[in-house]
């Protein structure tokens, strides 16, 4: 009792901070449209893997008990067989259809926004990420990971940052992502999101946080020594929280215009940030 109890609390964390839990199973809860149609896609995978699965261990137990030496002396011979080669063809091919459609629905649907409520530009730096706001007067600003010895009680370790990208829930956010040196990876598993930050290139997607709360993530594209070591927080608040968010942003990152983030840092992330406390 204790332990479903335990495990009935760290669910209901997840699901409240999109942050993995100890001994977690399967995908994370859901925090928006996005992960919501990756879950349907998901179970509908799973249980026709499931069905064949069934499927096949059922044919070979016949087979074994139907054609064995004892059963069956004498083996028959059959060859070109034509409805059965068909059937073993024909029935695969479907199955594949099946997957298929609703798999590139998804696609098209996580591709890029339709209506945005607001766009942020991503750009992913070794070893951090830069957060642009475009559409409330262009400032930006950097996010960096918290080291082990700065954590306060209650913080997540290797996922903790300084400067959250603060989004409105219920809001439909444009993500445009740009690598500065590398291909980095924006994955924030519980919002549904990856995209590739590549050097060069410009890509576009999008999220949406259903209710108020904190979704962690990572970059999942190995992109150097300090890979480990670039958690994504992203931090879903009110409407009109946000826009005192934005306000005060506005002044106090009014002396780095946009840009000028992206110049030449130190490599090493936890020595930045000691540096800066």
């Amino acid at each position: 009792m204790a332990v479903l109890l335990a495990m009935g609390g760290a669910l209901a964390s997840e699901t409240n901070l999109g942050a993995p839990v100890p001994w977690g199973m399967g995908l994370q809860a859901s925090g928006g449209p996005i992960k919501d149609a990756i879950h349907a896609f998901n179970t509908m995978v799973f249980w026709i893997i499931v069905a064949i699965t069934i499927f096949v261990a059922a044919l070979l137990a016949y087979c074994v008990w139907r054609f064995n030496e004892k059963a069956n002396p004498v083996p028959s011979q059959t060859s070109h067989n034509t409805p059965l080669e068909i059937a073993w063809t024909v029935i695969p091919v479907l199955i594949l259809l099946v997957i298929a459609i609703p798999s590139f629905r998804l696609i098209y649907y996580q591709d890029r926004a339709r209506d945005a409520d607001i766009t942020i530009n991503v750009v992913g730096r070794q070893w951090y990420w830069n957060y642009a706001f475009p559409d409330h007067g262009g400032f930006n600003f950097d996010s960096r990971p918290i080291a082990d010895e700065e954590l306060r009680p209650g913080q997540l370790r290797n996922l903790e940052v300084d400067e959250p990208l603060v989004i409105p829930a219920g809001a439909t956010v444009r993500v445009i992502t740009q690598g500065a040196d590398v291909i980095h990876s924006f994955f924030v598993p519980s919002l549904g999101v990856q995209k590739y930050t590549i050097p060069g290139r410009t890509m576009e997607t999008w999220l949406k946080a259903d209710r108020p709360g904190v979704y962690y993530g990572q970059c999942n594209q190995i992109c150097g020594v300090n890979h480990w070591f670039m958690p994504i927080v992203v931090r879903a608040v009110p409407a009109a929280e946000f826009e005192q968010w934005v306000a005060a942003a506005r002044t106090r990152f009014a002396s780095a215009p946009a840009g000028t983030t992206l110049a030449a840092q130190p490599a090493d992330p936890i020595t930045i940030a000691q540096a800066q406390r």
